[in-house]
């Protein structure tokens, strides 16, 4: 029997649009603790884990591992409080997980974040079932553009990596994919532009513009 096809999908501005929600959580996180982010410094960190960008802005201040895990988690915890209060669910991210779930590709989540974010945005899109694997953060040691979580994430489909397609929002997403020798479409959600994209091999600016026969094709191409 030929290999079956697979989607792996990343999270944050993937299956929600979190950018907005991260932004606030980080402010309020940084008036607990007397800090301060701006603008400029989110936008040049977005899609970096907490733990590293709380190393590069304060690593004065969180000199220890065990103090930058306090920052990470309290700053989480505002996040998932917006999400569970307004969630701003990807635009057609159900719809698909479903049409290729029922087409028969494997799917599979590879992402950065905390497993307790990643399972909110599942159970809120109600798909948490259609998941053949789910990485998270607390699951590689290496973050991306490295590309242990496509890996693990293929190794938990069942599914070779040759045989898969990711579905990535950030530059370093789509670098990690393509080290691992996937196929990469790049979606240009909220705080990312095109141009910053387009080494993927697709760029789409919404979930509605993607279908199993699209990504079937794609991942087809020599």
């Amino acid at each position: 029997m030929p290999t079956p096809p697979a989607v792996i999908f990343d999270v944050d501005g993937v299956l929600v649009d979190s950018y907005q929600a991260h932004y606030s959580s980080w402010q309020s996180a940084c008036r607990e603790w007397g800090l301060e982010m701006t603008q400029d410094q989110f936008v040049a960190t977005f899609g970096r884990t907490s733990r590293e960008i709380i190393v590069e802005l304060w690593s004065e201040r969180f000199p220890t591992p065990e103090l930058v895990a306090q920052l990470d988690d309290r700053k989480e915890e505002w996040f998932r409080d917006i999400l569970r209060r307004d969630f701003p669910g990807m635009d057609g991210a159900a719809e698909l997980i479903y049409e290729l779930q029922r087409a028969g590709f494997a799917l599979a989540v590879g992402s950065s974040g905390p497993p307790d974010n990643v399972y909110l945005v599942l159970d809120r899109l109600q798909c948490r079932s259609a998941f053949r694997g789910v990485v998270t953060g607390v699951d590689v040691q290496r973050g991306k553009p490295d590309p242990q979580v496509f890996l693990l994430s293929a190794e938990r489909a069942g599914v070779e990596p040759r045989h898969c397609v990711v579905i990535e929002d950030a530059p370093v997403g789509v670098a990690a994919a393509h080290a691992a020798g996937m196929k990469c479409i790049a979606i240009a959600s909220t705080g990312r532009v095109r141009e910053s994209l387009l080494s993927a091999e697709l760029v789409v600016d919404s979930l509605r513009e993607l279908n199993a026969a699209r990504i079937a094709d794609l991942r087809a191409r020599a």
